[in-house]
């Protein structure tokens, strides 16, 4: 059994990204597939007309840590 060593923390994934992790790390954080949360991101993002989605990743992009 693993110790809690405090909060979770969100970052970007190393392992599973495709563009820059940001979906990935929050699929890892959420324990959801990834897969899931991109195809729920592509839904979203039609659904909005691209243009707010694309700019969210972006700044998630920068936002959102990479894991060390």
């Amino acid at each position: 059994m693993e110790k809690d060593s405090g909060p979770r923390r969100l970052f970007r994934s190393n392992s599973d990204r495709i563009i820059g992790g940001v979906l990935g790390g929050i699929g890892e954080y959420l324990d959801i597939d990834p897969v899931a949360i991109r195809v729920i991101y592509i839904l979203l993002a039609f659904m909005t007309g691209v243009f707010p989605m694309v700019l969210a990743y972006i700044v998630l992009l920068f936002v959102i840590p990479r894991k060390a």
